[in-house]
Formats: structure tokens, C-alpha cells, sequence
């Protein structure tokens, strides 16, 4: 339950189960040609299954939903497309707001007793959602409704990338290690991050670290790289948690912290 203010409240009607504990794993705006099924599980009672009456027959729904993470608010944030300049939070989607209130219309697959089945959704894990409304394309959709800044950065993305990601062996063999053994796998993301621009920017946690080099947090990792004129060079990648939080069992939610601690096993020169 949330309280608002001592004369309102809300309470969640259920929590979406996305097995995606991470932010980063979330992505903003998914791509719906991904196959991925996500579940809202409603809480328990005749009543919110008597509310799902008549909503079979819509291929999209809206979920209202609390960015239950989130303990403070920015009146100005770094969005993590664009250049790296500060917004107005009410001219974003960020989850920074005053009352953290977000709202996503997502694919409904299916509805069984008690649960409805999703498609790409950019919820993590245990999110509470407060409502559902049914998506109706001739009152949601605005097609040619002006989007402001997000239309300049649309245009600007419209050409080629302006930088060239290469991948070294090591980096190569680390990734395809993630991808095999561990299931992990974020080289689109990198590509598609890395490839429009590089330069250090909080959101999109690229980091400046001594020298010429750089760092990109992906989840529970860090990707090394340089640039050199029009390339990026991904040299490696390291384990984005220190060893003595992989070990400590006071932390046992650490994202892929079996992974992080067989990779230091294998490439302890990479590890800190």
C-alpha cells in the first residue's frame, strides 16, 4: 500500500513477474518482435477476477504501475537517448517524478485465473501495478502528434552510426563465455549504445576510467573499451561487484553472482 497523503491512498491490485531484476535487463520501449512473456499476477479475490470481465478481445492493455525503487525525485534528468543534456522530468519518461507513477501499454497475450500473460514489457521484477485500462487505438493512438526533443534525436539517429564497434579476441571470448555458459548476452546493447556515441554519460553509465579508457555498465558487468577516431574498441570485460560483496552472504540477491564468481576464477587479471 502507498501512501499519498493521510486522506489517499493506493493499493496494488498485483505485481508483474518479468524475471528481470535489473534495470538494465528492463529495456524502455521493448521491442515487440522479441519473443518474451511477461506476467501480471493479480492478487487474490473474486473481485479483481470479476474485473477481468469482457477484457479478452483487446491485443493491448495500459498498466498503471509505481516505480517502487525510486526514493527521491530530480526536477531535471539526464535522459539516456540524445546528447548529454538535462530535461524537464515532466518532458521525460524518467522514473525520477515527484509521485513515481509510470505508465505502459503492453501486449495481452492471454488471461488465466488470476494471472495475465504479457508481451514485452519494461517492468522489472516485482513491480506493483495499480490498474489496468484497456488500450483503444482510436482514442490512444495520435500518430502525427508532435513529440518535441524526442523528434530531434528521432531525426538525428535517422542516419549511420557514427562510430564503428570491434570487438578484441579477449573481449570476444569473454562474451561468448557469458552467452554459452551463463546465458548472459548484452552485445546488441553494446553495439547499439556504443555505436551512436560513447562519450561518458550517467544514464547510459559510461564512465571515464584513467588513461584513454572507458567503461559501460551492462547489468551486473563492465565492458572496457577505447575509441580511436571513428572506433570503439571493446578490449574486456570485467564483473561489475567486487569480491567481497559476491561473497558476503548478507548479499544473496546479487545479480549473476555465480557467473561473476566463476569469472574470476577463469580471468582473475580481469576481475578488478
Amino acid at each position: 500500500m502507498v501512501i499519498l497523503d493521510p486522506g489517499l491512498t493506493i493499493t496494488p491490485i498485483g505485481f508483474i513477474r518479468s524475471g528481470k531484476p535489473l534495470k538494465f535487463d528492463a529495456r524502455h520501449q521493448p521491442d515487440e518482435k522479441q519473443a518474451e512473456t511477461n506476467i501480471l499476477e493479480m492478487l487474490p479475490g473474486d473481485k479483481y477476477q470479476k474485473a477481468l470481465k469482457d477484457l479478452a478481445g483487446f491485443d493491448r492493455i495500459w498498466l498503471l504501475w509505481w516505480f517502487h525503487r525510486n526514493t527521491d525525485w530530480r526536477p531535471e534528468v539526464l535522459p539516456p537517448r540524445g546528447p548529454s543534456k538535462r530535461r524537464g522530468v515532466f518532458a521525460t519518461r524518467s522514473p525520477h517524478r515527484p509521485n513515481p507513477l509510470g505508465i505502459t501499454p503492453v501486449q495481452l497475450l492471454e488471461i488465466r485465473k488470476g494471472q495475465l500473460i504479457l508481451g514485452p514489457c519494461d517492468l522489472v521484477d516485482g513491480t506493483p501495478v495499480f490498474d489496468i485500462k484497456p488500450y483503444i487505438p482510436s482514442y490512444d493512438s495520435f500518430p502525427e502528434a508532435k513529440a518535441g526533443w524526442i523528434d530531434e534525436v528521432d531525426a538525428a539517429l535517422e542516419g549511420p552510426p557514427a562510430f564503428t564497434v570491434s570487438f578484441s579476441p579477449q573481449a570476444t571470448e569473454h562474451m561468448a563465455w557469458l552467452r554459452q555458459e551463463w546465458s548472459v548476452d548484452f552485445e546488441a546493447r553494446l553495439l547499439e549504445i556504443l555505436s551512436r556515441d560513447p562519450s561518458p554519460h550517467r544514464t547510459r553509465r559510461i564512465r571515464s576510467r584513467h588513461g584513454d579508457l572507458f567503461d559501460i555498465g551492462c547489468g551486473a558487468w563492465y565492458a572496457i573499451f577505447e575509441v580511436k577516431g571513428p572506433v570503439v574498441h571493446v578490449l574486456h570485460l570485467k564483473p561489475a561487484f567486487p569480491l567481497k560483496f559476491l561473497t558476503d552472504p548478507a548479499r544473496p540477491e546479487i545479480p549473476d553472482k555465480d557467473a561473476q564468481l566463476a569469472f574470476r576464477a577463469r580471468w582473475p587479471q580481469f576481475a578488478d
